[in-house]
């Protein structure tokens, strides 16, 4: 055989015998065992001089030569960012809800208040009541006047 291996191999199903189990666990603690892998200076790579990796606290990534390459602009126009820059305004918002037997569908109308990724929060004007709905449910909002909008990637247009 070419590639004998220095333990006895045992089938799947057959258990190795307690005496042999005991003669092949090592005696000594880990601690005492000396160490198979011999120490490198963290600057060192098999003898050649490296320079430690850039530190990086701003969460840009790290291209594999260790230059920080310059983050991608990030998308920005979520529903309820451009929701945040329409607070105040009026809204009627269209919402379904799946298997209820009262109604399935549902109209709200109020003042913007608030929005979040998974929420938005309007008044109604006459009662003063509030309802916090889930975007969940959300299926379009109409608005009477003109949205605040500002395109994405910083390029300062003004929506309609």
């Amino acid at each position: 055989m070419y590639n004998k291996m220095p333990w006895p191999t045992y089938p799947q199903n057959q258990v190795m015998p307690v005496q042999q189990q005991n003669a092949m666990m090592p005696t000594q603690l880990p601690a005492q065992m000396p160490s198979q892998m011999p120490m490198q200076n963290p600057g060192m790579v098999q003898g050649v001089m490296t320079s430690p990796p850039p530190f990086v606290t701003n969460g840009m990534p790290i291209s594999p030569s260790g230059t920080v390459m310059p983050a991608l602009p990030t998308e920005e126009s979520y529903v309820e960012n451009i929701l945040r820059m329409n607070l105040g305004k009026v809204a009627t918002l269209y919402m379904t809800y799946e298997n209820n037997s009262e109604w399935n569908a549902k109209i709200f109308k109020g003042v913007l208040e608030a929005a979040g990724r998974d929420h938005i929060i309007i008044s109604d004007p006459v009662t003063g009541k509030r309802y916090l709905l889930l975007m969940l449910n959300l299926d379009y909002i109409t608005f009477d006047e003109p949205l605040n909008y500002t395109l994405p990637f910083g390029t300062g247009g003004r929506g309609r």
